[in-house]
């Protein structure tokens, strides 16, 4: 079984792939300050909550924006799995993956690991031109080429730094759950009024960003996709008429994918 790790600002994304299927999949919070060991338990009895043991898992790869947990993490696999594995852990980053994807940004070495995962896995599925929005602690449009380029993109806030933000720096707008809709546009209160902002307006953003993205980087009418990942995409995707797509464990998918091309 192959162990794929997905390591983000706000929270850590892990799969099991037996072959090709997911089998298992975790999304926890994730903790800077969380030692390997801590890890490993953890783990340990997510595994024993599906009937998996550790030496089933010959192999790891990993993905991280987290320089803190990327270490416990890979410790937490020296320590814990390496015994088992039939391949060296793959940690993903440009350097490893440059062969898969071209980057033609100023700072390739500054692309996230999860941007190009996502960008490589992605353009394996549909080969044409995308941009891939992940919805996490930031929002990021990703523009993939119909040549498998990464040209680069855009980062805005995402939706739980704007609810924060909005209940933090005012005194009377509170926290709200934005997972059922308002009634309507036009809020009639201020948490229907809150909840209409946060999903018709960033579904309205991703169709008049996409728009814009779009003119750049199909300047001759060329076919473009738009797809939407990340833990906060099926929120969104009813309320933009651009998204085609969703696959919230694209992260995983893309790692899985590059592990054995590796």
């Amino acid at each position: 079984m192959l162990f794929t790790i997905d390591v983000g600002n706000t929270h850590t994304v892990t799969g099991l792939f037996d072959g090709d299927k997911l089998v298992g999949q975790w999304r926890l919070k994730s903790d800077p300050e969380r030692p390997n060991d801590e890890l490993a338990i953890r783990y340990h009895a997510l595994f024993s909550m599906v009937e998996i043991d550790k030496k089933d898992i010959d192999g790891v790869v990993l993905a991280s924006v987290v320089p803190a947990l990327e270490s416990a993490w890979i410790a937490c696999v020296e320590n814990y799995f390496s015994k088992y594995l039939t391949k060296p852990l793959l940690v993903v980053s440009e350097s490893t993956i440059g062969h898969h994807i071209k980057v033609l940004t100023d700072y390739p070495e500054e692309v996230g690991a999860d941007r190009l995962v996502n960008g490589i896995a992605a353009w394996e599925r549909y080969r044409q031109n995308l941009i891939i929005v992940d919805f996490g602690t930031a929002i990021t449009f990703d523009c993939v080429s119909s040549r498998c380029e990464y040209l680069g993109g855009t980062i805005i806030p995402g939706i739980a730094v704007s609810l924060n933000a909005l209940s933090s720096r005012t005194a009377k707008l509170p926290n709200i759950d934005v997972s059922s809709p308002p009634p309507a546009i036009i809020g009639r209160n201020t948490v229907d009024a809150m909840k209409s902002g946060i999903l018709h307006g960033y579904g309205a953003l991703v169709d008049g960003l996409s728009k814009k993205i779009y003119s750049e980087l199909c300047p001759h009418g060329e076919d473009m996709k738009v797809i939407a990942t990340g833990g906060m995409a099926h929120l969104i995707a009813p309320y933009s008429k651009s998204i085609e797509d969703v696959d919230d464990m694209l992260t995983l998918h893309g790692l899985h994918l590059l592990y054995h091309k590796q």
